[in-house]
């Protein structure tokens, strides 16, 4: 993440929000991206898992990279 994105990211909506350049936009299409993709493998692992305790540690994981998504997408929407 660049720092013009962290910092941006740091800033509460509606203070001081502008629109994002393309590189910062590149950067967030990405993340978003790889939080899609791991929210779907450890959602999928966990249909795997015969394991309780494990099955649950791949579930927790597919919900806090969603969480992540959200996040993400929220900011995103703040910026438009």
């Amino acid at each position: 993440m660049t720092n013009t994105m962290q910092d941006q990211m740091n800033t509460p909506v509606g203070q001081g929000s502008k629109k994002l350049d393309s590189n910062n936009l590149k950067v967030l299409e990405d993340q978003l991206n790889h939080e899609s993709l791991m929210t779907k493998k450890f959602s999928n692992y966990a249909s795997y898992c015969t394991d309780t305790e494990l099955k649950n540690l791949c579930q927790q994981a597919s919900q806090k990279h969603k969480q992540h998504y959200n996040e993400l997408l929220n900011y995103l929407n703040s910026h438009q």
